[in-house]
């Protein structure tokens, strides 16, 4: 049994069906990636997974639980965080009281260590501990939006187009970051723009179109595959 499970799910914005039917697995420790166009349905898959979106049919589960009709704050208290596309901060907060915002399900001493470790992961916010958010460079926001997602213990982190309008070398900074995530044993639902990067280190990869799943296989091994090569990876 995978730790997320998505059976047949179809999700809806009014009469416009933005997923059609897609399944897929997430095993412990695992990092999937979802890789596809703009509008391809990514985004609304992370989106229904962490309970902001509700599907029209299909069937999520954590865990073997059924999750799609649980609300979203309890989602959070199961295991399941969300870094949203945009990084979705609170501008007007500090840095310190958005990550203690992370966890907000939690209780105890613990939450202070865990701050620390944020700190220790990007020291950059350390430095800036005391600044709004809002005044933080693009990728100071997006190690932000990491950190907060951590500090509520995820037994699985998603990541929604992570390194989105960052430069090149905030970019190397969040996938390494991921990486050393990965290392680590935890289960990462990756969507991200930078195809060939989210495919070589994804142990498993989707490619939606229009709302369904058109491809599925190792990361890898999707990475020397000729269409995706030629449709996500820009070579001819």
């Amino acid at each position: 049994m995978s730790m997320l499970e998505v059976r047949d799910l179809r999700v809806a914005y009014g009469a416009i069906e933005a997923i059609k039917g897609i399944s897929l697995d997430v095993d412990e420790g695992q990092v999937v990636t979802l890789i596809g166009t703009n509008g391809a349905g990514k985004t609304t898959t992370l989106r229904t997974v962490s309970g902001l979106l509700r599907p029209v049919s299909g069937e999520i589960l954590f865990d073997g639980q059924r999750l799609d009709t649980v609300k979203a704050h309890e989602i959070v208290k199961q295991g399941i965080a969300h870094s949203p596309e945009g990084r979705r901060i609170f501008p007007l907060m500090t840095v310190e009281e958005n990550l203690e915002l992370g966890a907000y399900t939690r209780k105890g001493d613990s939450i202070a260590k865990d701050v620390g470790a944020v700190f220790d992961r990007f020291p950059r916010l350390l430095e800036r501990r005391a600044q709004k958010a809002g005044t933080l460079s693009g990728g100071e926001q997006q190690m932000l939006a990491i950190g907060r997602a951590l500090m509520s213990s995820p037994r699985l982190l998603m990541l929604d187009e992570p390194s989105m309008g960052l430069s090149p070398i905030m970019i190397q900074l969040i996938f390494e970051t991921i990486a050393e995530l990965k290392s680590t044993g935890t289960t990462i639902l990756l969507v991200e723009q930078n195809a060939s990067a989210a495919l070589a280190l994804a142990d498993v990869g989707y490619v939606l179109e229009t709302g369904r799943v058109v491809l599925s296989g190792p990361g890898k091994e999707l990475l020397k595959d000729e269409n995706v090569r030629k449709a996500y990876l820009g070579e001819d």
